[in-house]
């Protein structure tokens, strides 16, 4: 997975997260009105919110577990060729050297 999708995902789950949030806070605060349209509305958006929030922890799950597959194989990998590694890291700390000069 690139950083840049990575980098969306965790957006896009922060993003949902904060509308779960403010729906559950809409709930709370429309609690005490009366009337059939508003307890229908009402017992729609928790059953959302509930789906919403079984997904999310769902997806939530899915990265770690991807994170960690690739924190087990990057310290495979490190472990099986360090001396590539430590090339790898070289080179990298060069590109990031010269791009910090450029400026």
């Amino acid at each position: 997975m690139s950083e840049a999708t990575s980098v969306a995902r965790e957006q896009l789950l922060a993003d949902l997260k904060a509308v779960v949030s403010d729906s559950e806070e809409l709930l709370k605060a429309t609690a005490g009105e009366l009337g059939e349209r508003a307890s229908a509305a009402r017992a729609r958006v928790q059953e959302s919110l509930r789906v919403a929030k079984a997904k999310l922890d769902k997806l939530d799950a899915e990265v770690l577990e991807r994170i960690g597959d690739a924190a087990k194989t990057t310290d495979k990998y490190v472990h099986e060729h360090p001396w590539g590694a430590v090339g790898i890291a070289a080179a990298a700390g060069v590109l990031v050297g010269v791009l910090i000069a450029r400026r």
